[in-house]
């Protein structure tokens, strides 16, 4: 992240717009072409768009829908996560919303097989959002649920919009297709699984160091995470000498460059990166305003 605030903006916004670019050619493309209801708002939004036609003979804009339904979302997100957060989320949504409208549907025909459409639209998408968090940002929507709970909990909630996601394809596949469902929570099912793989945000990692320099890993880790730890006292039992264990937690993504460090620092240190599921007090988080 650049340290100049115009550059960083400038940077922050590139990716906002390269997210909406993806997520508006991604539903004129895979998710047209597989007849597919996306995840979250954006599978609402065209949910209620084709309910609206079909039934009612009313054509409502896609960007028209997306926008009222993020109103209330947004309006919490504000006030549990922060301000410029969610003003970025917001032009995330219209961005979206309205290049998804004006965007010619060039490639409807990108590929005929619904399959496909469901795996690679997902995965798609959830580079879209990746772009987004990297921004310090959200797509919108649920996610703007998810990042609330995270921020919040200190939990990962992405499965638990998963399995909300699927409640909702149930009725989509009661009102029009079953097939059609079924393909949408492969597409869903798609874009979970590259969120947990390629995202590491709102993962935590346990790390034990076995080092004979405590206090100087310890400074370490905190000038470039923010996170405490622990010193425990012990000895190698196979040479005998004294060793200081340090046992700190620290964000899944913080894990690499950290290891990093701390070898050039102590080539001898003894590092045990553990995953963990849950954490319960006080865990320090990087503002993102």
């Amino acid at each position: 992240m650049h340290s100049n605030p115009v550059l960083q903006g400038a940077w922050r916004f590139s990716l906002i717009v390269l997210g909406a670019a993806l997520t508006a050619f991604n539903i004129n493309t895979f998710v047209r072409a597989g007849e597919l209801f996306p995840a979250g708002f954006v599978g609402v939004s065209l949910l209620l768009q084709e309910v609206f036609s079909r039934f009612f003979g009313i054509e409502i804009p896609y960007s028209v829908l997306l926008i009222a339904l993020n109103i209330v979302p947004a309006a919490i997100c504000f006030r549990v996560v922060g301000k410029k957060f969610t003003l970025l989320s917001i032009i995330m949504v219209v961005l979206s919303g309205l290049m998804t409208d004006f965007m010619p549907e060039l490639f409807v025909d990108f590929t005929l097989d619904p399959l496909l459409s469901a795996v690679f639209g997902g995965i798609l998408h959830a580079v879209a959002v990746i772009l987004c968090l990297h921004a310090g940002a959200t797509a919108g929507g649920t996610d703007f649920i998810a990042i609330a709970v995270s921020e919040k909990f200190n939990k990962d909630s992405w499965n638990y919009i998963f399995l909300g996601n699927c409640a909702l394809l149930i009725l989509a596949g009661a009102l029009f297709s079953l097939d059609r469902a079924l393909y949408s929570i492969i597409f869903q099912f798609a874009m979970t699984a590259a969120l947990n793989t390629l995202y590491k945000g709102y993962q935590q990692r346990t790390m034990l160091i076995v080092t004979s320099r405590p206090r100087e890993v310890y400074d370490l880790i905190h000038a470039k995470t923010g996170h405490g730890a622990t010193a425990i006292t012990g000895a190698g039992l196979y040479g005998g000498a004294e060793r200081t264990v340090l046992y700190s937690v620290v964000s899944a993504n913080e894990v690499t460059p950290l290891i990093r460090a701390i070898r050039a620092l102590d080539p001898d240190a003894f590092i045990n990166a553990i995953k963990t599921e849950q954490i319960n007090g006080k865990f320090y988080r990087k503002p993102k305003d």
